[in-house]
Parts: C-alpha cells; sequence; structure tokens
C-alpha cells in the first residue's frame, strides 16, 4: 500500500448524497438494461461531449455534436470540431482503460488533444498556471514533480478502498490541482471521473455529469479553489456529487422533441417526484411562475428552472406567450 493519501474529509452532506446517488443508480441500470434505449444513450453521449468541451471554451451547439455522431460534415472553427472528433473517440474508447494504468492516461490525453498541442500524450515540461480572467488562481506543482505526484496518485486509485463515488471526486480534484499536462486538463480530469465511475457501474458512461458541470461551471471551479484553500477536497466532493446526482436524475428522460407525455411514459421514460410535482402544479394553474412553483414544491428556483427546461426540450411542456404574462401548456396525446 502506498504511503501517499490525499487530503480530504467526508461530510455528512456527502455521505446522504452517496446514499442517495446509490439508490438512484441502481433504479437506472434497470431502466437501462431493460429498455435498451440507444436514442437516450446517444443523447447523452452528445451531452456529455457537448458540455465538457463548452466548459473549455467550445462553442459547438448540441445540434453540430449530433451531427458530428452521425459521420455527417460541420460548418464550424477546425479546432473545435477537431476537439468533438477526439471527445467523441476517447469516450468511445473508455471501456478498455484501467483508471490506476499511468500508459492508459497518456493515451487517453494523446486521443483527446490529437493535433490540438504539439505535446498530446506526455506530461507537461514546464510551469503552468490556472487563470480565471488575467488572474492567476492557482500554480501547479513545478514539471519536475509531476510523474512522482501522478504515480503516486495513480497508485492510491488502485488501492483505496474508499467508496468509488468519493474517490473519483477526490481523484478529480488532484488531477486539476497537480495539472499534469500542459493543456487538456479539465477535460481529462472528467474524462477519468467517468472512468472511475463506469468501473462501478458502467452505466455512468451514459450518464452525462459533464452537462451539468457545464451548467454550473462557475460553481465548479469555485468548489476547486475552496478545496485548495482549505487543503481539503470536501467542498469539491460536495459539488461533484451534487452534479453526479442531478445527472442520474435527468438521464430517464430523453431529450427528443417529437415525445409526447404519453408517449414518453409508454416507452419507460420516467419522470422524477419534482417533474409530476411540477406537472400537478400547472395542470391545476397554468398561470403559475417559477418563484410560485419553487414555494410549492420546497426547491430552489434553480432547480425548478432546470427541470422545466428539461420537460419543455422533452416537448412535456410548452410555454404559451410571454414570461411574464403568458402560461403552461401540458402536451398530451
Amino acid at each position: 500500500m502506498p504511503n501517499y493519501s490525499p487530503p480530504f474529509s467526508i461530510s455528512n452532506k456527502s455521505l446522504n448524497l452517496v446514499a442517495s446517488i446509490s439508490e438512484s443508480i441502481g433504479r437506472l441500470s434497470v431502466e437501462f438494461e431493460q429498455e435498451k434505449l440507444l436514442r437516450l444513450r446517444k443523447v447523452n453521449r452528445m451531452r456529455t461531449v457537448q458540455g465538457s468541451l463548452a466548459i473549455e471554451g467550445n462553442t459547438l451547439s448540441e445540434d453540430q455534436i449530433t451531427a458530428i455522431l452521425d459521420g455527417k460534415r460541420v460548418i464550424a472553427p477546425p479546432k473545435e470540431v477537431q476537439e468533438a472528433h477526439n471527445a467523441i473517440v476517447a469516450y468511445d474508447t473508455i471501456n478498455d482503460w484501467q483508471p490506476r494504468n499511468t500508459q492508459d492516461l497518456l493515451m487517453a490525453h494523446q486521443i483527446l488533444m490529437k493535433g490540438l498541442v504539439e505535446d498530446a500524450g506526455v506530461y507537461r515540461k514546464s510551469g503552468v498556471g490556472v487563470m480565471s480572467g488575467d488572474q492567476v488562481v492557482h500554480m501547479a506543482p513545478q514539471a519536475e514533480r509531476v510523474p512522482k505526484l501522478m504515480q503516486e496518485l495513480l497508485e492510491w486509485v488502485g488501492n483505496t478502498d474508499l467508496h468509488p463515488l468519493i474517490a473519483s471526486c477526490v481523484f478529480h480534484y488532484e488531477f486539476e490541482f497537480i495539472h499534469p499536462f500542459s493543456d487538456g486538463n479539465g477535460r481529462m480530469g472528467r474524462l477519468w471521473q467517468t472512468l472511475m465511475l463506469s468501473k462501478w457501474h458502467k452505466v455512468f458512461i451514459n450518464i452525462p455529469v459533464e452537462s451539468l458541470v457545464h451548467q454550473h461551471q462557475e460553481e465548479y471551479y469555485l468548489a476547486i479553489r475552496r478545496s485548495t484553500a482549505q487543503t481539503d477536497s470536501s467542498p469539491f466532493i460536495e459539488f461533484m456529487l451534487q452534479m453526479i446526482l442531478d445527472a442520474i436524475n435527468e438521464s430517464t428522460l430523453v431529450a427528443d422533441n417529437s415525445v409526447g407525455l404519453n408517449d414518453g411514459l409508454s416507452v419507460g421514460l420516467k419522470l422524477s417526484s419534482l417533474d409530476k410535482q411540477i406537472l400537478a402544479c400547472i395542470e391545476n394553474n397554468p398561470y403559475i411562475n417559477n418563484t410560485e412553483l419553487a414555494d410549492k414544491t420546497g426547491k430552489s428556483a434553480r432547480s425548478i428552472e432546470r427541470r422545466i427546461k428539461i420537460l419543455k426540450d422533452c416537448n412535456l411542456l410548452k410555454r404559451i406567450g410571454a414570461k411574464k404574462n403568458g402560461h403552461w401548456h401540458l402536451l398530451k396525446n
């Protein structure tokens, strides 16, 4: 057993999130196995790729990523198209890799950064700082320390008896702290956490956690900074576990505009308890607003907005008229 152990603590919130995720992933695994929804896997793969790249500034839309997945040509900046092609190949290859294997890690980076940087698949040879605008928010360890730090971290991954949900979050934070590559560290950290989770439950390959992280990008970076300031990755663990739980809850809905409420339920799509509450409130009062929905459900306005967007994307709900004076319409067949 290696002596190295990353600094972290496990809060009650994290433990509760682990319990909720474990329960939810069990239900989702059964649904995936029973339904074999190819559309769901395709949509979620698109959201995974689009979300992870968007965090790094890639502007390709979900429709463009879908077109690339379908082998179609896309008119967009060549660099962004290359990033998408690389990410698609990486996520298609993920089953072949082992989380503790250094060569697999380097190969993954080579695939992700092919044609984008000269040192793809090689640890950085110079110092690097993490920027937020014009400000340096983190100076990564010296380049000569990177191979040893990564060896220790990967050995820890292979030997830890922590729950995979916690261990994958700790790895993700430590990876970003070390910043082992000259570029692509963010997308590599997210890819490797997905790999670690998929070894626990293979269904994680089809859950777009990256898309949720993109929606909460500022909180993602804030959680990293707080963890660094505390020398304890607990804030990042809590943040990522919440994103994982939210992604699981959203993964039971297929983003297919051709699916109506009854159609969606008939093919095995599941509405969360919050979705059902929202739809019931709207059926009772089509003029209800998001603030009132938050009050009635006991959820945050952000959670309501996110669920409303998903219900609209799935063509379960439609807005008639302006945001202020309009009303909701439930789509039923």
